[in-house]
């Protein structure tokens, strides 16, 4: 734990310009242990394209004071095209960004305050280009910290799922698309600050679209996957995630596949760090500050002699929009995976789960079938997580356990194994682990989606010959949970998931032959000696360094689902207000966003959906704002997507463009 002392000391320098070889600046910001340096130490680099001056600099400032308190030199880095940086930034973890990233990392060991060792850390895209760029293999970089992310981009991340395309494509698409709309600052970059502008603005590309050009796992999703080369990196990974957090499966094949060191963390938490997590919070800047101590400064601190994959197991809790709390325990196991884990099956039969009927049983859901499902990837920020699952059950097919007599424990990824037929050449389904309460009351597990057409592999779609039997095995999202005495298990399946799926073209009933599928859990049976595990100490509470900016209106983030009972509609809304903030220099700056998901008792051809987001910058007399409009919708071949873009300098339009594109709709035979 730093010595208050230390913190007091830390030094920042508020921007600092790393310059590329091909002429680009990236705007940095430096914190150093103390307010001078006697010695070089180790440096720890944080890459995002979230605008460090007035995007992230809330949590910077503490998070990279205390790192520094502990020794370290922190640089949090705004990437090309975004912040006060030069360039444009087009799409998610292209080539360049890791070129780039080689070269910052050069550029930081070859600085006097560092020793010439650097770390990597991050969340979410800062975990995500912290394994790439770790593949490359720079010199310097000697260890990471990756939360939150994943290791295979088609099946993990937030565009599609088993083949389905997922809702949180618009969703996150929408909100990169805005986010690189915003003006480097004047303060920083003088009078080019309206070049830097619009050359963002005219080389910006529209990524929904080109993530929808890729529906297959194909080349551009190889790329930065690390899933395709486990052995690329070789220096020490410490992988953390929550349960709550979409990004959860990275750490457990980190943690099975990786040959360098590899240390795995889980807990309660929503897609956070877990020092900010609002649930159950931990030191983890103390937990980065031991790993690093380890590798980037030789000191034994303790962390290879702890397991190497630690846990909350989760109790079994009634179902909530938003949990305050989660009941539950630390676990260690000795790897992944492990021996104390152990594959059970439960048979299907009409109604039952874990008993063995041959049968043929029928589904075909409501199409609006999953508006109880909650958003894709959960902040902490309200009504996020899935709701009483009652509604949803009725709309699927459902096996049920007996009560059970004792609690079974479940580490890892639940699969389900499915002998089926379908009435359409294009299907998909959805399946769900539910934990059912005596009074009826239904809480969403974990739950898998798949495309049906993917029954060969991510990488070919194929038409279904309706009638024709085909085996599949889904995979669900890891989990670790304690299933309560008491309470039942109940497997749901469903042919629409609404809004975290497209809908298939057609409504389509699927057939499944009972005597040929089974649930598989991996049931954790506990050791007689479980592994000695260190408690985790609070978050510290460490002042910003530089003083935080004045909220001048909190944000808000509300979400609700809309009936409408004439039309045969429902609308899930989703509004995104960052509040207003003002700088000690005086720069004002605001965001605000709304999604909106609509779909009609009419199948597919009444999906839509669409995001606007509105963003704005002011200091004095300099004011610059942007509006983003994105919308997806299809007929029964096409999908459409459209979307618009102005941004204004002052009151007068700086710039405006459009995109349209129609995509064909797999599944749809030639007439």
């Amino acid at each position: 734990m730093p010595h208050p002392e230390a913190i007091a000391n830390v030094h920042v320098e508020p921007l600092v310009w790393i310059k590329l070889r091909d002429g680009v600046r990236l705007a940095a910001r430096l914190w150093l242990p103390g307010e001078r340096l006697d010695r070089p130490v180790p440096a720890i680099l944080e890459y995002l394209p979230y605008r460090l001056r007035d995007g992230t600099v809330l949590r910077d400032g503490p998070m990279h004071t205390e790192l520094a308190a502990g020794g370290f030199a922190c640089l949090r880095v705004d990437m090309r095209g975004s912040g006060d940086s030069d360039g444009v930034l087009v799409d998610e973890y292209l080539q360049q960004e890791q070129d780039d990233a080689i070269e910052v990392i050069a550029w930081i060991a070859r600085q006097p305050w560092c020793n010439g060792a650097v770390g990597m850390m991050g969340i979410s895209w800062g975990g995500f280009n912290a394994l790439q760029v770790a593949a490359r293999r720079p010199p310097a970089l000697k260890a990471i910290v990756s939360v939150a992310s994943v290791v295979d981009r088609y099946r993990d991340d937030t565009h599609y799922s088993g083949g389905c395309l997922l809702g949180g494509n618009l969703g996150w698409g929408a909100t990169f698309f805005a986010m690189g709309t915003r003006p480097p600052d004047p303060l920083a970059v003088g009078d080019r600050w309206r070049d830097l502008w619009r050359a963002r603005l005219e080389g910006m590309a529209q990524p929904v679209i080109e993530w929808m050009r890729h529906p297959l796992r194909d080349d551009y999703w190889r790329h930065g996957s690390i899933a395709e080369d486990y052995g690329a990196i070789e220096i020490p990974v410490l992988a953390v995630s929550g349960w709550e957090d979409a990004y959860t499966n990275a750490v457990f094949h980190l943690v099975a596949n990786s040959r360098a060191p590899c240390r795995g963390l889980i807990g309660p938490w929503p897609h956070s760090y877990p020092n900010l997590a609002h649930l159950q919070p931990i030191d983890f800047l103390g937990e980065v500050t031991r790993w690093f101590d380890h590798w980037l400064k030789g000191i034994d601190s303790g962390m290879l002699a702890e397991p190497p994959l630690r846990l909350w197991l989760q109790d079994g809790v009634r179902p909530s929009p938003r949990y305050t709390s989660r009941p539950g325990r630390w676990i260690g196991e000795s790897g992944w995976p492990s021996p104390s884990v152990q594959a059970e099956s439960f048979a299907l039969a009409p109604g039952r789960l874990g008993v063995s009927e041959a049968a043929k049983l029928v589904v075909r859901s409501p199409i609006t079938t999953g508006v109880a499902a909650g958003v894709w990837c959960p902040y902490g920020f309200g009504a996020e997580m899935p709701t009483d699952q009652r509604e949803e059950d009725g709309c699927s097919l459902c096996f049920d356990t007996d009560p059970l007599t004792a609690p079974i424990e479940v580490i890892g990824f639940p699969e389900v194994e499915l002998t089926f037929s379908v009435d359409r050449e294009t299907a998909m389904v959805a399946a769900r682990l539910c934990e059912l309460f005596p009074d009826g009351a239904s809480t969403r597990v974990t739950y898998g989606l798949l495309s049906l057409n993917h029954v060969e592999s991510d990488a070919v779609w194929s038409a279904l010959d309706p009638g024709r039997r085909y085996r599949v095995r889904l995979s669900l999202k890891a989990i670790g949970h304690r299933f309560l005495a008491g309470n039942r298990l109940r497997l749901a399946l469903s042919t629409s998931y609404w809004p975290m799926a497209w809908p298939a073209p057609d409504p389509t009933t699927i057939t499944v032959y009972t005597e040929n599928s089974r649930l598989v859990l991996p049931v954790r049976r506990a050791p007689a000696d479980e592994l000695p595990l260190r408690p985790f100490s609070p978050p510290l509470a460490v002042g910003a360094k530089p003083a935080p900016p004045v909220i001048v209106t909190p944000g808000n983030r509300t979400s609700g689902i809309e009936n409408d009972l004439v039309g045969g509609a429902r609308h899930m809304v989703i509004r995104k207000d960052r509040g207003r903030l003002r700088f000690s220099d005086g720069l004002d700056v605001s965001l605000t966003g709304e999604e909106r998901y609509s779909i009609t008792t009419e199948g597919s051809t009444g999906a839509r959906q669409e995001a606007r987001w509105h963003v704005s910058h002011a200091r004095g007399n300099w004011s610059a704002r942007a509006e983003t409009w994105t919308s997806i919708s299809s007929d029964s071949d096409t999908l459409h997507i459209e979307s618009e873009l102005s941004a204004f300098d002052g009151g007068a339009r700086f710039a405006h463009r459009t995109w349209n594109l129609a995509l064909p709709r797999r599944g749809r035979r030639s007439k």
